[in-house]
């Protein structure tokens, strides 16, 4: 039931920013390609430029599962970072661990990435982390803990399950899916990071 609720409302909050965040979210908009609610249909009035704005940086937000403390911190530190800052705040954010995980296909959706952390399945360089918000440095290595490799979940994500639902493994990670292991090579660029977000628009609404 509670897997059910949350289904749901991951679909009615895809529907409402017009983004699939999960696989069922997805196949949910598939039916029903319109926004939430009885006026979901209805012809909508043309949105302020401060609500564009805020919904793309909504849907970024929600592309990584964050709250929003902990994505003004990562837009303040990509600010201060040399270059562009929309393209630094998204490369900041997929360096995530949780981003990691679900990048190499530990993990069918953001969620479940996250929930392999909280519950201390995951090690970076074999020193176990429960933080998803752990920032991966280039190099290291992001795989499972030996102890936790016979999981069912797991030993489905070793078979490949959820590639036919992620994008592609990016270039910045070597993935040894078999081994549930994946390394970060070197920093994310922007240009291969699988999110939907014009960046431009989330630095204006902060710097508003």
């Amino acid at each position: 039931m509670a897997n059910n609720t949350r289904a749901r409302r991951q679909a009615r909050l895809s529907r409402s920013l017009g983004i699939a965040l999960t696989p069922k979210a997805a196949k949910y908009m598939e039916r029903r390609p319109y926004g939430p609610g009885e006026h979901g249909r209805a012809r909508k009035k043309q949105d302020s430029d401060y609500a564009v704005r805020l919904r793309e940086k909504q849907r970024l937000r929600a592309q990584y599962g964050i709250r929003e403390a902990q994505m003004t911190r990562a837009f303040e530190e990509a600010r201060r970072t040399k270059g562009l800052t929309g393209e630094n705040l998204i490369e900041l954010l997929e360096m995530r661990l949780d981003a990691l995980v679900l990048r190499a296909g530990f993990a069918r959706t953001i969620a479940q990435a996250r929930q392999l952390v909280v519950h201390r399945h995951i090690m970076v360089d074999g020193v176990r982390v429960d933080r998803p918000s752990f920032r991966v440095g280039e190099g290291q290595l992001v795989h499972v803990h030996s102890r936790s490799e016979t999981m069912v979940p797991l030993q489905v994500a070793a078979a490949g399950a959820h590639r036919d639902v992620l994008p592609a493994v990016p270039a910045y990670l070597d993935v040894k899916l078999e081994a549930l292991q994946a390394r970060l090579v070197r920093r994310p660029k922007r240009s291969e990071i699988p999110v939907t977000c014009e960046e431009q628009l989330v630095v204006e609404f902060y710097a508003r």
